[in-house]
């Protein structure tokens, strides 16, 4: 997965949560929600990506040949021009991506996704939290800028370094941790659920998706709250409960210091 267009494809009836855009000089930013999706297009400029989950379907990238995918989360991704895509995923996932509307070239020659960079991952978190609640204060023409130089930038390695932490094991922790999520789940269970040791889980892991595990479960718990604050008229009490957060406060908090807003917000 590199692109999801969601604009090009057929986003499902049961979709809450919008697209959210913002335009800043010659840029076009989008966060497309975690939704289910299938689209095939050509692209006619450079796209910038970053997936923020994980996410599972099968595409097909400058080729006819179909193969499954597996997209890591905080993967930076980048299409070049002219390149043919298809792509779906039964679930998505949430997604930012960029386009530079002016003509200018973005460096870059070749596609590829699953790069993790930490300035990537700092960057992509600021402009999904504008796009969530806009401030004064937000520098997209910037933000965007040096997010571009991260996809230009030599010292970051095309592909995800992932030690031991295969798409495989990927979907094995996913699973365990959607199972548990209304609970406590600690290092040492998500290590023994890959059989290995808690210290080489912690770093494999970290490599693989520039996280920790405690700041990627945090994430997965934020990520169902959001979708039972759209789809349901639970209390907020009960849907923090659900979730594995210790209180509303502490999901409160989660979503002010990841997200930029408070859950009332997403609830609109």
């Amino acid at each position: 997965m590199l692109l999801m267009n969601r604009r090009n494809g057929l986003p499902p009836a049961h979709l809450h949560e919008p697209v959210r855009r913002a335009e800043a000089g010659p840029w076009a930013i989008e966060l497309l929600p975690g939704a289910g999706y299938a689209t095939r297009y050509m692209t006619t400029q450079a796209v910038i990506g970053f997936a923020f989950d994980s996410q599972r379907g099968r595409h097909a990238i400058g080729s006819d040949r179909v193969r499954p995918f597996t997209a890591t989360p905080n993967g930076l991704a980048f299409l070049p021009p002219g390149c043919d895509v298809f792509s779906e995923s039964p679930e998505g996932g949430e997604y930012l991506r960029l386009i530079r509307t002016d003509g200018t070239p973005l460096k870059g020659e070749h596609a590829f996704n699953n790069r993790i960079d930490r300035q990537a991952i700092a960057l992509a978190q600021r402009m999904r939290g504008a796009l969530l609640q806009a401030s004064v204060e937000d520098d997209w023409e910037t933000w965007a800028l040096a997010l571009a130089q991260r996809v230009a930038g030599n010292e970051v390695l095309a592909e995800v370094p992932r030690g031991s932490i295969t798409p495989q094991r990927l979907r094995l922790l996913d699973e365990l941790i959607d199972a548990g999520l209304d609970g406590p789940l600690s290092v040492q269970a998500m290590a023994q659920t890959l059989g290995l040791s808690e210290g080489y889980f912690m770093r494999a892991f970290k490599d693989a998706t520039g996280k920790s595990p405690h700041s990627y479960l945090i994430d997965r718990r934020l990520a169902r709250a959001r979708g039972l604050l759209l789809g349901s008229a639970q209390r907020l009490a009960d849907i923090a409960l659900a979730c594995g957060f210790a209180s509303q406060a502490h999901m409160a908090t989660a979503f002010r210091q990841r997200l930029g807003v408070s859950p009332r917000d997403m609830r609109g």
